[in-house]
Parts: C-alpha cells; structure tokens; sequence
C-alpha cells in the first residue's frame, strides 16, 4: 500500500474513533494481529501455519455450535489455527475502530452492513481489488451495502430483509384475500376491512431509533422516495400513510415506541391482519398457534417495495504485514463457498447472497420463496453512495416518523422539518 493512502486512513480512523469511541478504555494490544509481536508472526507465516483472528456479532455461538465449528474447519483448510471472538454488534464496532488504531486488527472481521461505509471511510478495511476477494456471484444489490466511492469492501454472509406477515383467520372472518393486496390501496382497503369486522389491522415498529428507519423505509423507497429529498411529495405520501393508518385506528398508537421485538409480540396475540418483521421471525410464527402467511410489502403503485437489507459483511481489516492477506483470502473464500453459505445462512436464517444457494434454500423450503423475492428487491441503507451521510439523514427521518405518528406534526411540516437537519448535518 503507498505511504499517501496509508496516511490517510490513519487519519480518517483518528477522527473516527474520537467521534465514535469517545471516553471508552483502549484495550490493551500487541503489534501482531493475534496476539504475538510481528517477528514471531512473520516466522510462523514463513513456515506456514500460525493463529488468524476472526471477530464476529454473534455472540450467542459458543464454541459447540455450528458457526465456529465452520470457522474451525476453515481454518484448518488454510493450514492455520483461527481464534474467534463474538461481540455485540455495538460493541464490535467500537472495538474494530479502536484495534485498528492501535494497528491490531483482526484478520477477519464481520460487521452488520451499514458500519462497512464506517470502517472503509476510517481506512480500517481494504478492498476486495487489495485482496483479490471474488464477489462475481453475489447479487449486486445486496453487494451494494458494502460499496463506497467506487470500490467494495468485503462480501455479504447473507440478508435477511421485511415482508409483511398475516393472519389467515383473521383476513377469512373479514373478507380479504391476502393474494389481493398488491398496492398501498388494497392494503388500506383489506386494513379498513379487518378493522370492521372487530379485529386489528397491522402493527409495524415506528420507534425513534435505527430500528424505526429500517420498518419505515420499504414504505419509503415503495413510494418512489430518495433518502437525499426526505420531503418530496413521495416522501411525505409515505409518512402520510402510516399516519393515516394510525389516526383510523388501522395501526395501533402503540407503534411509536414499538421495537421490532414488541411488534411482533402483537402480532403473536392473534388479534392483528397483518405484522411487518423480517426473517429472523420464521422461528417465532411456527409457534404461535394461528395459520399465518407471508406476502412481500408492496410498493405503492403495485410490485415488490424495496426493503432495507440486513446482514452482516465478511470483512478484511487493514493489516501491517501484507503477507497475511493470502490466508485471510482463504478464510473468507471457504465461508462463502456454496455448502458453507447455505449452511451458515439457514443457522442465521439469513437469505443467501447468490441466487445459486437462494434457489437451493427454496428448494429445502418453500416458505422462503417470498423471502428470496424481497431480498432481491432490496436495498443496502448506505447505497446510492451515500455511505456515512445514513445516519445522518435516518435519525431526522425517524424523528419526523415520530412527529406524524404523534399527530403533532403533519407529514409534510416533519418532513419539511427533518430535510433541513439533514442537509445541515450532511454537508
């Protein structure tokens, strides 16, 4: 790498790291990636072999899991032994910008998808170009999440994305056919239904936080919205929808401080038509004891709305000795093999990011078709370039989501109100 981008992204992670780590204790480290100084290191690359470090945002796999056996036998097909940590996702975006500053970064690093912009404009990450990472089979949409000014900056493990669950009882006993809702206004049509035949119409997290944005942003992009106009007349027909809904009594009140975990447990009470939530949900809806289906969010004028993407990114930290790449590049090749992807991603209940492993996810189940559906009509939160400027315009939208939801605002004077922080804060 020259000594001009080196300085850079020295400078980038310097600043970061002050504005995202603050007050929090460095932990203490030594020069080599796994813990041993960079002349031990570089004599066990040279013999072959040696300790790679993997960070990832799981920690809910402990050693005897399906996930870090994976990781054990990829390690052991690199020839080398692979230390792996789990970390809260917070907590390990923290600790990736404070060991890249100290210069001991894992080897392999896995992070939820709008933090790759992050970390790339900190120049904590190479590029798939440095590492010769092959991502030609991963769909470019979901690619997209981890891509700024140009380059990419690792490889999606998967996506799991928002589709809207339902009720099969509860659509029968108020005469709606769940295969009929196809745009914003036979859904509001189905919502106005439900609501006369006594039941609840949809619930959905309307919280003012990340989780919030994410829930809004399919109705958003499904309107035609971009994030750089919050306040176009598409915009503010979004917001204005969920309003509506709430003030006739479609939605509950309580959606402004759902997350997505109490959403979800509305929908479980059987009482509601329809519940937006993601695929880490499946589990749950076998076990509610009601006959429920699965239909993409529609956009408004008909089709499949663009959902946000989640997921995380395989990842390779900036390293001082370039030597170690080779291997890392073994590493994150093996995970994203086609067994290995369809292995990890059913553990995940993610969607896989090729349509290889996406059509033998369907084939084991069915019930995934929809899924694999919203997935490719999704959309990476930081794409279109947008990189770091996300947050900075996501929390002004959920505060205006909050604004219309309370009815203390309209949607267009909250959305009138959050474009003007935005493009404050973005320039």
């Amino acid at each position: 790498m020259e000594s001009l981008d080196r300085g850079r992204r020295a400078a980038g992670l310097a600043l970061v790291v002050l504005a995202v780590a603050g007050g929090l204790t460095a932990c203490s480290g030594s020069s080599g990636s796994d813990g041993t100084d960079s002349a031990t290191a570089g004599a066990s690359q040279a013999a072959g072999g040696g300790t790679y470090t993997i960070w990832d945002p799981y920690p809910q796999f402990d050693d005897t899991s399906d996930w870090v056996k994976l990781l054990t036998q990829c390690g052991t097909e690199a020839g080398v032994t692979v230390k792996r940590t789990g970390y809260d996702t917070t907590d390990l975006t923290n600790k990736a910008l404070l060991a890249a500053q100290q210069g001991n970064s894992p080897d392999v690093l896995i992070v939820d998808n709008p933090v790759v912009s992050t970390l790339a404009e900190a120049g904590v990450l190479t590029s798939t170009d440095e590492t010769k990472i092959d991502t030609t089979t991963v769909s470019p949409n979901l690619l997209a999440a981890g891509q700024l000014g140009g380059k990419t900056y690792g490889i999606p493990i998967g996506a799991n994305t928002l589709a809207l669950y339902y009720n099969k009882e509860v659509l029968k006993k108020a005469g709606v056919d769940a295969d009929a809702v196809k745009d914003w206004a036979s859904l509001t049509a189905a919502l106005e239904k439900v609501k006369a035949a006594g039941k609840k119409g949809i619930t959905f997290s309307g919280i003012g936080t990340e989780e919030g944005s994410f829930q809004f942003l399919p109705w958003f992009w499904g309107s035609g919205a971009s994030l750089t106009k919050l306040d176009s007349p598409e915009g503010v027909a979004a917001l204005s929808l969920w309003a509506d809904w709430v003030k006739k009594g479609y939605a509950p009140t309580s959606v402004i401080n759902n997350t997505q975990t109490t959403s979800w447990q509305e929908f479980a009470t059987g009482d509601f038509a329809f519940g937006e939530n993601g695929t880490w949900q499946l589990a749950n809806a076998k076990k509610t004891g009601f006959d429920y289906g699965i239909i993409p969010i529609p956009a408004k004028d008909g089709g499949t709305a663009p959902a946000p993407t989640g997921g995380e990114f395989v990842t390779l930290p900036v390293q001082k000795d370039a030597a170690r790449y080779v291997t890392s590049q073994k590493l994150v090749t093996c995970l994203a093999s086609t067994g290995n992807s369809y292995t990890t991603d059913t553990t995940l209940s993610y969607i896989a990011p090729t349509e290889e492993v996406q059509a033998k996810q369907v084939e084991q189940n069915a019930e995934l078709k929809v899924w694999v559906e919203a997935v490719k009509a999704a959309k990476g939160r930081t794409s279109d370039d947008l990189g770091t400027k996300y947050p900075k315009i996501s929390e002004p939208m959920w505060k205006a989501m909050q604004a219309a939801l309370s009815g203390s605002q309209s949607a267009q004077e909250a959305l009138t109100a959050a474009q003007g922080t935005a493009e404050s804060a973005v320039q």
